[in-house]
């Protein structure tokens, strides 16, 4: 790829992929078939968890982990400014109160202590809170779920950059993202530019068997079709006591959130290649870390937090902008001339018109630091090692650090 335009992102897919889903499609089930379970099984496995729970996206599935935990008006979500707007969203539909926590200025992820901020700032009345593993970089579980227990707040994983990280325990034993080992659910994306695709998709993970069946529930309509979960009996079943073959019930509004079985092959085709993806994205980032890790203040990575194995999903950069005397939006523009792609991760969410037309802009001077820095540059498998030279050269050269 190295003659053409790079990206920020670009999915995978091989012949193996294509022919799985191929497959499917010449089969008996298009949806709410047996891939659906084949895959969240997988899923489940792979991150470590005792169930999944596939949906048709990572919106949709932060959705439904706010709806598996009651969370709903008069209530009150904490979610990371510094992220994609899905991570308030999921809460805010259900009618929930946001209040946002600040960032660390060097990541971009939540720390313990803008956690407690957010909290003291909500009251202390936070129902449910997400934090976000921004970029594939975990922030501190084990400190953050202490807080969290010690407060009664249901604490959600958005793991949809960080497929495959790992991060050390409390003692030292290295956890998976998506365990849930201190939450109560982990959610992914499985969008084209994530680490793992189908097509657009979500996943929740979580070890509580009661959150498992309700998320399941609120997946499809909230229908009931369990004979001894009827509420209406005289409906639900004959003369002779036994249960009728097409009765269902819905007790509680539900969603269509399902995920169809030709997308849930494609993403267990996909899952089997993880390890080869995490594997390219750590050679890419060493290779980018060479260029980019001595170069000083003015630019540099956004650092890994000690005994973290991140599977990365972007490669920021921090960039003082000012100090070069140049604005980002020009430097993208130099940049995409010479077939290089850029995006920045995020705008923060607690600047974005409707959330501040609810509650006002909250003083987060961490996440407004990280903002006007950030800048992520191409970093996908696809790549060669030759494009991610090309790449920090060329950011090398815009910038006029090259002679």
């Amino acid at each position: 790829m190295s003659a053409g335009f790079l990206p920020y992102g670009r999915h995978w897919i091989d012949e193996d992929d294509i022919a799985a889903v191929a497959e499917c499609l010449r089969g008996d089930w298009l949806t709410t078939g047996p891939a659906v379970d084949a895959f969240e099984a997988a899923f489940a496995e792979a991150v470590g968890a005792r169930h999944a729970v596939v949906v048709a996206n990572g919106t949709v599935a932060l959705h439904l982990a706010a709806l598996a935990a009651d969370v709903g008006e008069g209530d009150v979500g904490m979610a990371p400014t510094m992220s994609f707007l899905a991570s308030a969203n999921g809460m805010r539909y259900t009618g929930a109160d946001i209040v946002f926590a600040d960032a660390d200025p060097l990541t971009g992820l939540i720390t313990p202590d803008t956690f407690r901020a957010a909290l003291a700032r909500a009251g202390g009345k936070v129902k449910m809170a997400v934090v976000v593993h921004l970029n594939g970089h975990p922030v501190d579980m084990p400190q953050i779920a202490r807080i969290a227990e010690e407060s009664g707040i249901v604490l959600v994983e958005d793991a949809c950059h960080a497929l495959g990280t790992l991060y050390p325990d409390r003692n030292g034993e290295m956890t998976k993202v998506g365990a849930c080992r201190h939450s109560a659910m982990t959610v992914f994306s499985l969008h084209p530019v994530k680490t793992v695709t189908m097509g657009e998709g979500g996943v929740v993970t979580t070890n509580d068997s009661r959150l498992h069946e309700r998320l399941r529930l609120l997946r499809s309509h909230g229908m009931v079709r369990k004979a001894e979960g009827f509420v209406n009996r005289d409906m639900a079943f004959s003369a002779d006591g036994e249960a009728n073959p097409w009765y269902y019930e819905m007790q509680e509004l539900g969603f269509n959130f399902r995920a169809p079985d030709f997308a849930c092959v494609l993403a267990h085709s996909q899952l089997k290649k993880l390890p080869m993806f995490a594997e390219r994205r750590r050679q890419l980032k060493d290779i980018y870390d060479r260029h980019f890790g001595a170069i000083g203040d003015l630019v540099k990575p956004v650092a890994t937090g000690a005994g973290v194995e991140p599977v990365l999903h972007l490669y920021p950069l921090l960039i003082d902008f000012e100090a070069f005397g140049k604005e980002r939006g020009r430097v993208m523009a130099d940049l995409r001339a010479m077939g290089i792609g850029t995006q920045v991760h995020y705008i923060p969410i607690h600047r974005q018109p409707y959330y501040a037309g609810l509650a006002g802009v909250a003083d987060l001077p961490g996440a407004d630091a990280y903002y006007s820095k950030v800048l992520s540059i191409p970093y996908y498998p696809l790549m060669t090692d030759d494009d991610a030279h090309r790449v920090a050269n060329a950011v090398k050269s815009v910038l006029g650090l090259n002679g």
